[in-house]
């Protein structure tokens, strides 16, 4: 080893103690994050041998015998699935079409409110539901919505005479949990795009301003442009859940006059799972639902590179 060799690793080696020292409080901050991810995240990856496996509760994961693919070939042999996995896709789809443009629209919105202090209150009215579990908000659905005891369901039977029966309503259910996930979670959606709108200069819409834009010309024109990586990147890491339909929401609301159309592929691997006992096949179902969710999120990711607003 030269003399210059041994310069330049030992300039290396101090360079990296001198990092170590220096970003040792930042190592402290992130260990306990790094930490869940590879216990609950990373870990959990060896029980996906069980979708491949006959598992049976009462033996090791490890002892149990290797059946290859039948578990998925029991899955998807089952007339059951085809229409969870038809009902996924439908309130998936609805929940994004509708739901991913409202806190948009949202954010727009009150981005338009002059008073700070107005603007503050409508903030933290819309905020509140988020902090809500899916348990409170059940409860105030059925609170209103109920068939005997809902107030908007005796509302509406002394105006037209007729009892309104959502909750029972396998036509009007889905719409029910579109409308009462975007109730809940459009206020928390908003703060994305308001912090991104806040970082939008000012001078472009006053030069906009001069040129006679008016304010709908200005968001349409300025706004929105500014405001599409990050609306690409929510839209990426929505469409990763395409096969997640909610399911605390679902299986808090859910009856048996609407689970034809309610069942989904979440609260169908509970029930196969801790009702029948059938672990395999939902870890088939599960790590069929993860792979497609990927799937999903590369090609969002492909598509959004043709726009050129490459997010991942």
């Amino acid at each position: 080893m030269t003399t210059e060799t041994r310069r330049r690793d030992l300039r290396r080696r101090s360079r990296f103690k001198f990092n170590w020292k220096r970003d040792l409080p930042l190592w402290g901050l992130i260990l306990p994050a790094m930490i869940y991810v590879l216990l609950f995240r990373y870990k959990s990856f060896l029980g996906i041998q069980i979708a491949f496996k006959n598992y049976r509760i009462t033996k090791n994961m490890w002892d149990c015998a290797w059946v290859g693919l039948k578990n998925f070939d029991k899955l998807f042999g089952n007339p059951m699935f085809t229409t969870v996995l038809r009902n996924t896709v439908i309130i998936s789809l609805l929940k994004i079409a509708i739901g991913f443009p409202a806190p948009i629209i949202v954010a727009l919105m009150l981005n338009e409110v002059r008073s700070t202090r107005y603007k503050r209150a409508l903030q933290t009215v819309m905020y509140l539901p988020h902090f809500l579990s899916w348990v409170v908000v059940g409860s105030l659905v059925f609170m209103f919505f109920a068939p005997e005891s809902g107030v908007l369901s005796q509302l509406w039977k002394s105006i037209t005479g007729s009892p309104i029966n959502i909750m029972m309503d396998p036509k009007g259910f889905r719409w029910l949990l579109v409308f009462s996930d975007i109730w809940k979670g459009v206020g928390w959606g908003t703060i994305v795009y308001m912090a991104a709108l806040s970082g939008i200069d000012a001078d472009l819409y006053e030069a906009a301003h001069i040129d006679g834009a008016n304010r709908l010309q200005q968001v349409w024109y300025i706004t929105l442009p500014c405001l599409m990586p990050t609306i690409m990147t929510m839209l990426v890491l929505r469409m990763g859940g395409i096969l997640n339909a909610g399911f605390d929401q679902i299986f808090v609301l859910q009856n048996d006059l609407v689970y034809r159309v309610s069942e989904v592929i979440d609260t169908y691997v509970y029930r196969i799972s801790f009702s029948q006992g059938q672990y395999s096949v939902g870890t088939a179902a599960d790590l069929f639902q993860s792979v497609i969710g990927l799937i999903f999120v590369v090609a969002a990711n492909k598509i959004s590179g043709l726009f050129d607003q490459e997010v991942l």
